[in-house]
């Protein structure tokens, strides 16, 4: 098999890169380890920035995105028994999030590339690239029993954190930072309507919790907990005692138990490896970094790498250009550092330290007087919260 780019990994953005490439006329494959069903159906993030909306409408992906969306002008931040509303918009010169789970952006995607005829090879194993230096990389693997292989210009490692190629790249070559924090979250997936119209992020004395939803009638529910929690120690009762607690007396009454859909621990994490590149493969999205989930930025962050990548195989194919492949890495990294401190500080500001004492915590409630009561400060955390611009 031959293609111009080969991209492994079918979560959001292997497959978005694939298809601003068809818009290019680049061609390209896609492999994914999984089925269409198992990715189209898997419960992950939920929240687009205002300019991943932008993107996904303006490549013609957006349709029922603008139709199903849930479109926020604002979030609450609780703290002291108290909400204090943040005006994303108001402070961004009308800009907004949207709440529209991955899986549907997965399906939207799935849908535009096997309608144009674009080739996406689910179920495949046993994956390994190779010469990714040389002149035409190529990547093995195995599809209903047979070894296969895949002769490329460039591959794209869409593959998520756990893929193999970023481990494909020589260990001299590359600097990982990692940083584990010492809580995770406890997530429930609820059919029970929200107790907001925008999210609530609350700092409570128990711990953090967040209060978001999917659609209407289903809610996104977490809970800060120890990083080695034993989700079967958590039976429904106790979870929604817990979240009513953490909502406080006001917030508390408007929470309805519902049947619970979905739970599990998540792990909080940052990480990012640098360079994003080696020789003709490009990393993008979780095989390049990872962030904390409390701003809501993964999903987001992964659009941004192919946004960038996209157009810099695009002036390659135009003219033979290499400036914008050369300096794929650097342009992300800007974004991707200033996306890790805001992820870190959102976490570090809202989340329980049980280790640090009381004055971890009034300096915490500082920080949140301060925040909800300065317009620069408010601003600051909008304009990052809605999404900084895109960097060429």
């Amino acid at each position: 098999m031959r293609t111009q780019v080969a991209i492994v990994g079918a979560g959001p953005a292997g497959l978005l890169l694939s298809h601003l490439l068809h818009l290019q006329s680049i061609r390209s494959v896609v492999l994914e380890n999984h089925g269409r069903q198992y990715i189209e159906e898997r419960i992950r993030a939920g929240l687009l920035e205002q300019g991943t909306v932008d993107l996904l409408v303006d490549a013609g992906v957006g349709e029922r995105l603008k139709r199903e969306r849930l479109v926020h002008h604002g979030i609450e931040l609780r703290f002291g028994g108290r909400g204090h509303r943040i005006d994303l918009s108001g402070l961004t010169g009308g800009r907004t999030v949207s709440i529209y789970a991955q899986h549907e952006v997965i399906k939207d995607l799935v849908k535009a590339r096997l309608d144009a005829g674009g080739q996406i090879l689910f179920e495949v194993g046993d994956v390994s690239v190779h010469d990714v230096t040389g002149a035409t990389p190529r990547v093995r693997f195995r599809k209903d029993g047979g070894a296969q292989e895949l002769e490329c210009d460039f591959i794209a490692g869409c593959d998520g954190f756990h893929g193999i190629c970023r481990d494909s790249i020589p260990a001299g070559a590359l600097t990982l930072h990692d940083q584990h924090y010492p809580f995770a979250w406890l997530g429930v997936l609820a059919e029970t309507p929200p107790v907001s119209p925008e999210l609530i992020y609350t700092h409570h004395d128990r711990g953090f919790a967040l209060f978001t939803m999917r659609t209407t009638r289903i809610s996104r529910l977490y809970l800060q907990c120890a990083p080695d929690e034993d989700i079967a120690n958590w039976p429904d009762d106790r979870i929604w005692q817990e979240l009513r607690t953490r909502l406080g007396d006001d917030g508390g009454r408007k929470l309805r138990d519902g049947p619970m859909l979905q739970k599990g621990i998540t792990a909080m994490r940052g990480f990012v490896v640098e360079p994003m590149q080696h020789g003709r493969l490009f990393l993008a999205g979780d095989a390049a970094h990872i962030v904390p989930p409390t701003g809501a930025k993964g999903l987001n962050l992964a659009v941004a790498d192919v946004r960038i990548l996209s157009r810099a195989l695009a002036e390659h194919y135009r003219n033979g250009g290499t400036a914008l492949l050369d300096s794929y890495s650097e342009v992300c990294l800007r974004r991707v550092w200033k996306v890790q401190r805001f992820s870190w500080w959102m976490t570090s500001m809202l989340h329980r330290f049980h280790d640090e004492g009381p004055l971890r915590q009034r300096l915490q409630l500082a920080e949140l007087d301060y925040l909800t009561r300065s317009k620069a400060a408010s601003t600051s955390l909008a304009e990052n919260y809605v999404g900084l611009p895109f960097d060429d």
